[in-house]
């Protein structure tokens, strides 16, 4: 196989200011270089050379919603510009039954090759609210410099390239047969709070995991991602680590893990959640993993 809103945290100092930024650093990052859904196998032969996409039914993955041939040689263009040489169509989403790892309303996601590299590449949709992928991939580096998400590679007007994550939704992870072991449920959800908090703690608000149904990723080893930040915010107030843990404790997701057992003192953990929304500091934070049991 070839492979940040300026939201206060309680900081009064700069010093301050550092010997918590480098805690941060030293917490686990959950997915490095990788991405996005998919099957855990790869289907090699499913590969289109990205020289060939023009005037087959493949183009139209590029120019979604549209068919439009000058569309589609502005963004083979682009592709061969940042060195993708080939699309891999596989996924659960189908486009005019062509398979593709997802869709949204900014864009399509399918896997590609960068120089070779797997990654995830995400191209905009021709109706989409927005003129070009530059803040999303602004906001993508902003999380990366924190060690969380999949890791940017590149990106245009068009295009967003990312690290590849061969993972599934947590909402399909939890009904596999490991996710009935509550270490590991605790420790996949203990590196989902961390990332969170060093999302509050950069000021970027990734807007989406209050129900996170395709948001959060986790692979075979049990390894979980935040991915998507096309919704996400410098300026609006961060809540990451509140609605992540609303997800999981109140919403859908509790039921299917069991968190009343795995979180009975959840009086407990609403109280520390408080405490954290009136400041986001490391201390509230570890309060917060203690309430858990984390």
């Amino acid at each position: 196989m070839r492979s940040r809103s300026g939201e206060d945290c309680g900081f009064s100092t700069e010093k301050e200011r550092g010997h918590w930024y480098r805690g941060i650093l030293s917490l686990p990052s959950s997915c490095g270089d990788i991405f996005l859904e998919g099957p855990f196998g790869l289907l090699e032969e499913n590969e289109i050379p990205v020289k060939k996409l023009l005037r087959t039914k493949y183009s139209r993955i590029i120019t979604y919603p549209l068919s439009d041939e000058a569309q589609a040689r502005a963004i083979i263009k682009e592709l061969v510009s940042v060195g993708v040489t080939a699309l891999v169509l596989e996924g659960s989403t189908l486009i005019d039954g062509i398979p593709i790892l997802g869709k949204g309303c900014v864009g399509l996601v399918v896997r590609a090759f960068l120089d070779e590299e797997p990654v995830a590449l995400k191209i905009r949709r021709a109706d989409a609210d927005r003129a070009s992928m530059e803040n999303e991939a602004r906001l993508l580096r902003l999380a990366n410099s924190v060690g969380v998400g999949p890791k940017l590679n590149t990106a245009t007007r068009n295009l967003l390239a990312m690290g590849f994550f061969d993972g599934m939704p947590l909402f399909k992870w939890v009904q596999r047969p490991e996710a009935g072991n509550a270490s590991i449920v605790k420790r996949v959800m203990r590196r989902l709070v961390q990332d969170c908090f060093k999302l509050d703690s950069v000021g970027l608000d990734h807007g989406e995991l209050s129900h996170a149904p395709k948001n959060v990723l986790v692979n075979r080893a049990s390894i979980p991602c935040i991915v998507d930040f096309e919704s996400g915010s410098m300026t609006r107030r961060v809540a990451n680590v509140t609605s992540l843990l609303q997800y999981f404790l109140f919403g859908k997701l509790s039921r299917l893990i069991g968190a009343s057992k795995l979180f009975p003192n959840r009086k407990i953990v609403l109280k520390s959640l408080s405490l954290y929304k009136q400041e986001c500091s490391v201390e509230s934070f570890q309060n917060v993993l203690g309430a858990l049991g984390l």
